[in-house]
């Protein structure tokens, strides 16, 4: 398998751990992924901000989050940790430009 299809199926594994054959999270299903899984990316240490990001994900109101509602997480996050990446590259770039000056 590619690395990216690796990945993928890394995504399922985890989800699957803390569902078991469920497969939905409840809030501290969710907050437990979080903090053993994602600690360095997403930091809940507040319920109101959980509270909130569950509400965010929880898309049909079951009180639950699907494997559909848990992928959205991971792109967010995925995706604000691109973006990140792209601006520090982009400034140790222009710094480096800077001192060649």
């Amino acid at each position: 398998m590619s690395e990216l299809e690796n990945g993928m199926v890394n995504i399922i594994r985890v989800f699957h751990k803390y569902t078991g054959h469920k497969c939905k999270l409840r809030k501290a299903e969710l907050k437990s992924l979080i903090d053993n899984e994602m600690s360095h990316f997403i930091m809940v240490s507040y319920s109101e901000t959980l509270d909130e990001l569950f509400a965010d994900l929880d898309q049909n109101g079951d009180l639950e989050i699907d494997f559909k509602e848990f992928i959205t997480l991971i792109a967010m996050v995925t995706s604000a940790f691109s973006m990140y990446t792209n601006y520090s590259l982009k400034k140790k770039t222009r710094g480096a430009q800077e001192q060649s000056v």
